[in-house]
Protein backbone atom coordinates (compact mmCIF):
# COMPACT_ATOMS: atom_id res chain seq x y z
CA UNK A 1 0.00 0.00 0.00
CA UNK A 2 1.11 3.23 -0.82
CA UNK A 3 -0.42 7.03 -0.47
CA UNK A 4 0.56 9.41 -3.12
CA UNK A 5 3.48 7.07 -3.85
CA UNK A 6 4.49 7.06 -0.53
CA UNK A 7 4.97 3.60 0.81
CA UNK A 8 3.23 3.08 3.72
CA UNK A 9 5.23 2.07 6.67
CA UNK A 10 4.17 -0.85 8.80
CA UNK A 11 4.48 0.71 12.00
CA UNK A 12 7.43 2.16 14.42
CA UNK A 13 9.34 0.05 16.48
CA UNK A 14 8.92 -0.32 20.38
CA UNK A 15 10.28 2.44 22.59
CA UNK A 16 12.94 1.34 24.96
CA UNK A 17 12.05 2.06 28.86
CA UNK A 18 14.64 4.75 28.28
CA UNK A 19 12.62 5.96 25.45
CA UNK A 20 9.44 6.14 27.44
CA UNK A 21 10.41 7.15 30.67
CA UNK A 22 12.06 10.67 28.41
CA UNK A 23 8.51 11.09 27.18
CA UNK A 24 7.07 11.00 30.19
CA UNK A 25 9.24 13.28 31.75
CA UNK A 26 8.21 15.55 28.61
CA UNK A 27 4.82 15.13 29.30
CA UNK A 28 4.46 15.96 32.74
CA UNK A 29 6.75 18.90 31.98
CA UNK A 30 4.82 20.22 29.63
CA UNK A 31 1.38 19.68 31.96
CA UNK A 32 3.28 21.63 34.26
CA UNK A 33 3.50 24.37 32.16
CA UNK A 34 0.20 24.54 30.98
CA UNK A 35 -0.80 24.72 34.88
CA UNK A 36 1.56 27.46 35.64
CA UNK A 37 0.31 29.68 32.57
CA UNK A 38 -3.58 29.15 33.57
CA UNK A 39 -2.49 31.12 36.81
CA UNK A 40 -3.33 34.12 35.01
CA UNK A 41 -0.31 35.93 36.31
CA UNK A 42 0.88 38.69 33.59
CA UNK A 43 4.28 38.68 34.23
CA UNK A 44 7.27 38.28 31.87
CA UNK A 45 8.07 35.14 33.56
CA UNK A 46 4.60 34.00 32.56
CA UNK A 47 5.45 35.16 29.26
CA UNK A 48 9.18 33.50 28.99
CA UNK A 49 6.67 30.25 30.50
CA UNK A 50 4.21 31.12 27.05
CA UNK A 51 7.75 30.71 24.46
CA UNK A 52 8.38 27.67 25.72
CA UNK A 53 5.40 25.89 25.67
CA UNK A 54 4.68 27.35 22.03
CA UNK A 55 8.33 25.75 20.90
CA UNK A 56 6.93 22.77 21.64
CA UNK A 57 3.40 23.28 20.25
CA UNK A 58 2.41 26.27 18.56
CA UNK A 59 -1.07 24.91 17.38
CA UNK A 60 -2.05 25.48 20.87
CA UNK A 61 -4.09 28.94 20.28
CA UNK A 62 -5.53 29.46 23.68
CA UNK A 63 -1.64 29.89 24.98
CA UNK A 64 -1.49 32.19 21.91
CA UNK A 65 -4.19 34.14 23.21
CA UNK A 66 -2.95 34.04 26.77
CA UNK A 67 0.23 35.45 25.32
CA UNK A 68 -1.75 38.38 23.67
CA UNK A 69 -3.08 39.50 27.41
CA UNK A 70 0.13 39.37 29.17
CA UNK A 71 1.92 41.67 26.27
CA UNK A 72 -1.38 43.63 26.40
CA UNK A 73 -0.90 43.98 30.23
CA UNK A 74 3.08 44.46 29.97
CA UNK A 75 2.23 47.64 27.26
CA UNK A 76 -0.02 48.98 29.73
CA UNK A 77 2.29 49.11 32.47
CA UNK A 78 5.48 50.61 30.50
CA UNK A 79 3.01 53.36 29.66
CA UNK A 80 1.73 53.81 33.34
CA UNK A 81 5.34 54.10 34.93
CA UNK A 82 6.75 56.07 31.77
CA UNK A 83 3.93 58.93 32.63
CA UNK A 84 5.31 59.42 36.45
CA UNK A 85 9.08 59.87 35.34
CA UNK A 86 10.89 62.83 34.55
CA UNK A 87 10.08 65.39 31.38
CA UNK A 88 7.58 64.65 28.80
CA UNK A 89 10.75 64.26 25.96
CA UNK A 90 12.42 61.65 28.06
CA UNK A 91 9.34 59.69 29.17
CA UNK A 92 8.49 59.84 25.66
CA UNK A 93 12.14 58.30 24.16
CA UNK A 94 11.99 55.67 27.56
CA UNK A 95 8.46 54.44 26.83
CA UNK A 96 9.19 53.79 22.79
CA UNK A 97 12.51 52.55 23.21
CA UNK A 98 10.50 49.86 25.75
CA UNK A 99 7.90 49.14 23.87
CA UNK A 100 10.21 48.95 20.68
CA UNK A 101 11.92 46.04 23.08
CA UNK A 102 9.32 44.52 23.72
CA UNK A 103 7.78 43.57 20.76
CA UNK A 104 11.40 43.02 18.76
CA UNK A 105 12.31 40.50 20.73
CA UNK A 106 8.54 38.86 20.70
CA UNK A 107 8.40 39.12 16.79
CA UNK A 108 12.12 37.23 16.95
CA UNK A 109 11.01 34.67 19.20
CA UNK A 110 8.64 33.45 16.21
CA UNK A 111 11.28 33.62 13.89
CA UNK A 112 12.59 29.82 15.03
CA UNK A 113 8.68 28.72 15.04
CA UNK A 114 7.74 30.06 11.61
CA UNK A 115 10.98 28.51 9.43
CA UNK A 116 9.61 24.91 11.26
CA UNK A 117 5.86 25.40 11.00
CA UNK A 118 5.31 27.86 7.92
CA UNK A 119 1.70 26.85 7.84
CA UNK A 120 1.04 27.27 11.21
CA UNK A 121 -2.08 29.71 10.86
CA UNK A 122 -2.10 30.52 14.96
CA UNK A 123 1.52 32.33 14.25
CA UNK A 124 1.03 34.31 11.12
CA UNK A 125 -2.23 35.62 13.20
CA UNK A 126 -0.68 36.41 16.13
CA UNK A 127 2.63 38.01 14.48
CA UNK A 128 -0.11 40.21 12.25
CA UNK A 129 -2.20 41.03 15.68
CA UNK A 130 1.33 41.92 16.88
CA UNK A 131 2.37 44.23 14.31
CA UNK A 132 -1.23 45.95 13.72
CA UNK A 133 -2.33 46.29 17.37
CA UNK A 134 0.85 46.94 19.96
CA UNK A 135 3.26 48.80 17.29
CA UNK A 136 0.57 50.80 16.19
CA UNK A 137 1.50 53.33 19.53
CA UNK A 138 4.98 53.38 17.95
CA UNK A 139 6.13 56.72 16.40
CA UNK A 140 5.37 56.24 12.56
CA UNK A 141 9.26 55.58 11.86
CA UNK A 142 9.65 52.72 14.15
CA UNK A 143 6.04 50.98 12.67
CA UNK A 144 7.52 51.67 8.52
CA UNK A 145 10.70 50.04 9.89
CA UNK A 146 9.00 46.60 11.63
CA UNK A 147 7.06 46.89 8.75
CA UNK A 148 9.52 46.76 6.14
CA UNK A 149 11.61 44.42 8.09
CA UNK A 150 8.36 41.65 7.76
CA UNK A 151 8.49 42.03 3.88
CA UNK A 152 12.30 41.21 3.58
CA UNK A 153 10.95 38.17 6.05
CA UNK A 154 8.27 37.37 3.73
CA UNK A 155 10.25 37.25 0.79
CA UNK A 156 12.79 35.11 2.57
CA UNK A 157 10.17 32.57 3.82
CA UNK A 158 8.41 32.30 0.10
CA UNK A 159 12.22 31.90 -1.33
CA UNK A 160 12.41 28.76 1.02
CA UNK A 161 8.70 27.68 -0.04
CA UNK A 162 7.13 29.73 -3.46
CA UNK A 163 3.12 28.49 -3.47
CA UNK A 164 3.21 28.69 1.11
CA UNK A 165 -0.42 30.65 0.81
CA UNK A 166 -0.11 31.76 4.17
CA UNK A 167 2.84 33.60 3.07
CA UNK A 168 1.64 35.22 -0.11
CA UNK A 169 -1.14 36.38 2.06
CA UNK A 170 0.77 37.80 4.96
CA UNK A 171 3.08 39.73 2.06
CA UNK A 172 -0.42 41.07 0.96
CA UNK A 173 -1.38 42.13 4.54
CA UNK A 174 2.13 43.66 4.91
CA UNK A 175 2.37 46.03 1.63
CA UNK A 176 -1.48 47.22 2.75
CA UNK A 177 0.04 48.07 5.44
CA UNK A 178 3.46 49.95 4.22
CA UNK A 179 1.03 51.67 1.90
CA UNK A 180 -0.79 53.33 5.09
CA UNK A 181 2.17 54.14 6.18
CA UNK A 182 3.15 56.34 3.73
CA UNK A 183 1.11 59.12 4.20
CA UNK A 184 -0.92 59.16 0.72
CA UNK A 185 2.31 59.53 -1.08
CA UNK A 186 1.25 58.39 -5.02
CA UNK A 187 4.57 58.06 -5.89
CA UNK A 188 5.40 55.79 -2.89
CA UNK A 189 2.40 53.77 -3.28
CA UNK A 190 3.43 53.21 -6.87
CA UNK A 191 6.84 51.94 -5.97
CA UNK A 192 5.28 49.77 -3.91
CA UNK A 193 2.65 48.40 -7.41
CA UNK A 194 5.45 48.03 -9.60
CA UNK A 195 7.89 46.58 -7.05
CA UNK A 196 5.39 43.58 -6.63
CA UNK A 197 4.69 43.31 -10.18
CA UNK A 198 8.48 42.69 -10.91
CA UNK A 199 8.12 40.38 -7.92
CA UNK A 200 5.30 38.53 -9.10
CA UNK A 201 7.30 37.95 -12.30
CA UNK A 202 10.33 36.61 -10.84
CA UNK A 203 8.67 34.28 -8.62
CA UNK A 204 6.92 33.23 -11.97
CA UNK A 205 9.61 32.92 -13.68
CA UNK A 206 11.13 30.97 -10.84
CA UNK A 207 8.22 28.44 -10.78
CA UNK A 208 5.60 28.60 -13.40
CA UNK A 209 3.04 26.08 -11.07
CA UNK A 210 2.87 29.35 -9.14
CA UNK A 211 -1.11 29.68 -8.13
CA UNK A 212 -0.51 32.75 -5.96
CA UNK A 213 2.08 34.78 -7.93
CA UNK A 214 -0.37 34.25 -10.93
CA UNK A 215 -3.21 35.69 -8.10
CA UNK A 216 -1.73 38.72 -7.17
CA UNK A 217 -0.30 39.29 -10.48
CA UNK A 218 -4.34 39.60 -11.67
CA UNK A 219 -4.77 42.07 -8.96
CA UNK A 220 -1.99 44.43 -9.10
CA UNK A 221 -2.04 44.46 -13.14
CA UNK A 222 -4.83 46.70 -13.43
CA UNK A 223 -3.96 49.09 -10.14
CA UNK A 224 -0.66 48.88 -11.93
CA UNK A 225 -2.34 50.23 -15.16
CA UNK A 226 -4.64 52.67 -13.73
CA UNK A 227 -1.48 54.67 -10.97
CA UNK A 228 0.98 55.01 -14.20
CA UNK A 229 -2.14 56.51 -16.08
CA UNK A 230 -2.28 53.93 -18.94
CA UNK A 231 -3.56 55.02 -22.34
CA UNK A 232 -5.73 52.50 -24.33
CA UNK A 233 -2.60 51.51 -26.41
CA UNK A 234 -0.64 51.09 -23.18
CA UNK A 235 -3.31 48.50 -22.00
CA UNK A 236 -3.51 47.02 -25.16
CA UNK A 237 0.25 46.32 -25.11
CA UNK A 238 0.00 45.24 -21.80
CA UNK A 239 -2.13 42.94 -22.79
CA UNK A 240 -0.63 41.43 -25.61
CA UNK A 241 2.64 41.03 -23.23
CA UNK A 242 0.68 39.17 -20.79
CA UNK A 243 -0.89 36.98 -23.35
CA UNK A 244 2.39 36.24 -24.80
CA UNK A 245 3.80 35.12 -21.40
CA UNK A 246 1.16 33.06 -20.50
CA UNK A 247 1.61 31.13 -23.94
CA UNK A 248 4.94 30.20 -23.51
CA UNK A 249 4.06 28.94 -20.09
CA UNK A 250 1.44 26.83 -21.38
CA UNK A 251 3.36 25.10 -23.43
CA UNK A 252 5.85 24.42 -21.12
CA UNK A 253 3.10 23.32 -18.76
CA UNK A 254 -0.44 22.55 -20.27
CA UNK A 255 -1.56 20.48 -17.23
CA UNK A 256 -0.46 22.98 -15.15
CA UNK A 257 -4.32 24.38 -13.57
CA UNK A 258 -2.67 27.39 -12.20
CA UNK A 259 -1.77 28.84 -15.68
CA UNK A 260 -5.19 27.70 -17.45
CA UNK A 261 -7.05 30.05 -13.97
CA UNK A 262 -5.00 32.77 -15.20
CA UNK A 263 -5.86 32.43 -18.59
CA UNK A 264 -9.46 32.46 -18.26
CA UNK A 265 -9.28 35.54 -16.25
CA UNK A 266 -7.66 37.58 -19.40
CA UNK A 267 -9.88 35.82 -21.39
CA UNK A 268 -12.47 37.88 -19.34
CA UNK A 269 -11.08 40.75 -21.12
CA UNK A 270 -12.78 39.73 -24.12
CA UNK A 271 -16.03 38.90 -22.38
CA UNK A 272 -18.59 42.16 -22.17
CA UNK A 273 -20.04 41.04 -19.41
CA UNK A 274 -16.73 41.28 -17.56
CA UNK A 275 -14.68 43.45 -19.85
CA UNK A 276 -15.80 46.65 -18.02
CA UNK A 277 -13.43 45.54 -14.61
CA UNK A 278 -10.41 44.19 -16.92
CA UNK A 279 -7.24 45.62 -17.86
CA UNK A 280 -8.25 46.60 -21.00
CA UNK A 281 -12.06 47.77 -20.96
CA UNK A 282 -12.24 49.72 -24.10
CA UNK A 283 -11.51 46.99 -26.59
CA UNK A 284 -13.95 47.33 -29.70
CA UNK A 285 -15.82 44.58 -30.55
CA UNK A 286 -14.07 43.88 -33.67
CA UNK A 287 -11.19 43.89 -31.37
CA UNK A 288 -12.81 41.10 -29.05
CA UNK A 289 -13.75 39.18 -31.90
CA UNK A 290 -9.91 39.31 -33.27
CA UNK A 291 -8.28 37.96 -30.18
CA UNK A 292 -10.49 35.40 -29.47
CA UNK A 293 -10.41 33.87 -32.93
CA UNK A 294 -6.46 34.25 -32.61
CA UNK A 295 -6.42 32.10 -28.78
CA UNK A 296 -8.87 29.36 -30.15
CA UNK A 297 -6.19 28.93 -33.25
CA UNK A 298 -3.66 28.83 -30.87
CA UNK A 299 -5.47 26.19 -27.92
CA UNK A 300 -5.94 24.00 -30.80
CA UNK A 301 -2.41 23.61 -31.78
CA UNK A 302 -1.88 22.57 -28.69
CA UNK A 303 -3.79 19.74 -28.76
CA UNK A 304 -1.49 17.92 -30.76
CA UNK A 305 0.08 15.52 -28.48
CA UNK A 306 -1.62 16.34 -25.96
CA UNK A 307 -5.14 14.75 -26.28
CA UNK A 308 -5.75 13.56 -22.64
CA UNK A 309 -5.27 17.61 -21.40
CA UNK A 310 -9.11 18.04 -20.46
CA UNK A 311 -8.18 21.74 -19.31
CA UNK A 312 -7.54 22.19 -23.39
CA UNK A 313 -10.90 21.05 -24.00
CA UNK A 314 -12.62 23.45 -21.36
CA UNK A 315 -10.56 26.39 -23.06
CA UNK A 316 -11.81 25.68 -26.08
CA UNK A 317 -14.93 25.06 -25.12
CA UNK A 318 -15.23 28.51 -23.50
CA UNK A 319 -13.21 30.25 -26.31
CA UNK A 320 -15.90 29.10 -28.69
CA UNK A 321 -18.86 29.68 -26.76
CA UNK A 322 -17.68 33.28 -26.31
CA UNK A 323 -16.92 33.45 -30.10
CA UNK A 324 -20.03 32.12 -30.71
CA UNK A 325 -21.74 35.03 -28.56
CA UNK A 326 -19.57 37.63 -29.56
CA UNK A 327 -20.41 37.00 -33.58
CA UNK A 328 -23.69 36.17 -33.28
CA UNK A 329 -24.07 32.86 -34.74
CA UNK A 330 -25.83 30.64 -32.80
CA UNK A 331 -24.75 27.67 -34.79
CA UNK A 332 -20.79 28.81 -34.50
CA UNK A 333 -19.14 25.59 -34.14
CA UNK A 334 -21.82 23.46 -31.90
CA UNK A 335 -20.98 20.46 -33.77
CA UNK A 336 -17.21 20.80 -32.55
CA UNK A 337 -18.13 21.71 -29.10
CA UNK A 338 -20.49 18.99 -28.57
CA UNK A 339 -17.50 16.62 -29.47
CA UNK A 340 -15.19 18.07 -26.99
CA UNK A 341 -17.61 17.91 -24.37
CA UNK A 342 -18.18 14.16 -25.40
CA UNK A 343 -13.96 13.88 -25.12
CA UNK A 344 -14.18 15.09 -21.56
CA UNK A 345 -17.00 13.23 -20.76
CA UNK A 346 -14.67 10.05 -21.16
CA UNK A 347 -11.43 11.50 -19.68
CA UNK A 348 -13.09 13.47 -16.61
CA UNK A 349 -15.49 11.39 -15.60
CA UNK A 350 -15.50 13.27 -12.00
CA UNK A 351 -17.39 15.42 -13.83
CA UNK A 352 -19.85 13.33 -15.62
CA UNK A 353 -22.83 15.22 -14.61
CA UNK A 354 -21.20 18.76 -15.26
CA UNK A 355 -20.46 17.33 -18.83
CA UNK A 356 -23.54 15.67 -18.92
CA UNK A 357 -25.87 18.81 -18.68
CA UNK A 358 -23.99 20.88 -21.06
CA UNK A 359 -24.40 18.34 -23.36
CA UNK A 360 -27.94 18.80 -22.96
CA UNK A 361 -28.10 22.46 -23.27
CA UNK A 362 -26.43 21.94 -26.35
CA UNK A 363 -27.81 19.30 -28.13
CA UNK A 364 -31.29 20.27 -29.90
CA UNK A 365 -34.28 18.92 -28.45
Amino acid sequence: MSTHGVPRVSGEPPKSEQDRAKEARKIREYKSLIDAVQNDDLTNETLTLTSRLLTWNPEYYSIWNVRRRIVCHLLKEMTTSTQAEGPSTYRSDTSTEALSDLISNDLKFQLPLLRKFPKCYWIWNYRLWLLEGPSGTLPKTNQQRLWEQELSLAGKMLSLDSRNFNGWGYRRKVIAALERLSNGSDDHEQWLTESEFEYTTKMINTNLSNFSAWHNRSVLIPRLLNERRADRQARKKMLEEELELLQRALWAGDNDSSLWFYHQNLMCTFDPQYAARSMAPDLSHHERQTYVKAEIEKVHEMLEGAEDCKWIYQSLIQLNMLHKNLSGDTCHAIGQIIQWVETLNKIDPLRSGRWNDLLQKLRPQ
